[in-house]
């Protein structure tokens, strides 16, 4: 996102097209998982969420994500998949569906990836009444944190990094000991977020920024692929145009699963989603 390139828009840009989804019959999406949104081994989580939560626009009769609750049963591929939606109930605020995405195996047979239901409604509707004890997070100002592109040398996640060129991510430098073999232990990572071309965050973009940003078992002193296995999201109001400040946290990795809770914040210094996962870590690495 230099300053005076050309933005990409809201509907116009590689997060729309490689998150669309195609009606085949009522109920029934196909979509192209595109490799641009790999880590180490596999789809991003929160690039996948946001792939369920366009079909689940569409299917539902109220426009925006509220809340999403994922099960993240298999590991997704690039290529083809269908995603399959079902509607729950209909009210006059929220509506509420589940949804499954679903690629073929090696032998050609259909294996569900992901189970979501959610519940969506309309955040243009939501009063401005807000009442908190919330506050944006530490992170120092932009030119004082750190990208991808800034890291010296071979960078210390092993396998693909394709979600890193689609991202515009700085870190807080507070966070980023693991990637100079010095993690510091507390299980923390704060970042600016945005995408790449420029396009400003929207409800389903939300959906993606919860689960961007390195894991914190990497300043645990862990290292390797973080597999989600549950993750819930809360979109509170559409994010105003402009950055966001993502923090994620964790306190407890036991039996070699830990939770990771995320607050998203935009440049009104609002809290504009709000998450938890369950993630598996591999210990001893």
């Amino acid at each position: 996102m230099t300053q005076g390139t050309v933005r990409a828009a809201i509907g116009d840009s590689e997060f729309d097209r490689d998150t669309a989804v195609t009606r085949r019959a009522p109920g029934i999406y196909d979509t192209e998982l595109s490799a641009g949104w790999t880590i180490i081994n596999a789809v991003n989580g929160g690039y996948l969420l946001a792939v369920l939560g366009r079909a689940l626009a569409d299917a539902l009769p109220h426009p925006d994500p509220f809340t999403v609750s994922a099960h993240y049963l298999t590991a997704s591929q690039p290529g083809p998949a269908v995603v399959r939606t079902d509607v729950v109930r209909t009210g006059r605020t929220l509506s509420t569906g589940q949804a499954s995405l679903f690629q073929q195996d090696e032998q050609g047979r259909e294996v569900e990836r992901i189970r979501v239901l959610a519940s969506y409604g309309d955040l243009d509707a939501l009063p401005d009444d807000v009442r908190t004890s919330a506050e944006p997070p530490p992170i120092p100002p932009v030119e004082e944190c750190f990208g991808p592109q800034d890291a010296p040398g071979q960078s210390p996640v092993q396998g693909s990094t394709a979600i890193t060129e689609r991202l515009w991510l700085k870190l807080d430098p507070a966070t980023l000991g693991w990637a100079l073999g010095a993690p510091s232990g507390k299980g923390e990572m704060r970042s600016w977020f945005g995408l790449a071309d420029g396009r400003d965050a929207d409800p389903l973009s939300l959906l993606l920024a919860v689960d961007a940003l390195p894991p914190t078992a990497f300043e645990l002193g862990l290292s390797g692929w973080v597999p989600t296995v549950e993750l819930s999201v809360h979109v509170r109001c559409r994010p105003a145009p402009g950055p966001l400040r993502v923090a994620i946290a964790t306190r407890n990795l036991a039996g070699g699963f830990l939770e990771e809770d995320a607050e998203v914040w935009d440049s009104a210094d609002r809290l504009v989603a709000q998450s938890r996962q369950l993630a598996r870590t591999a210990l001893g690495r």
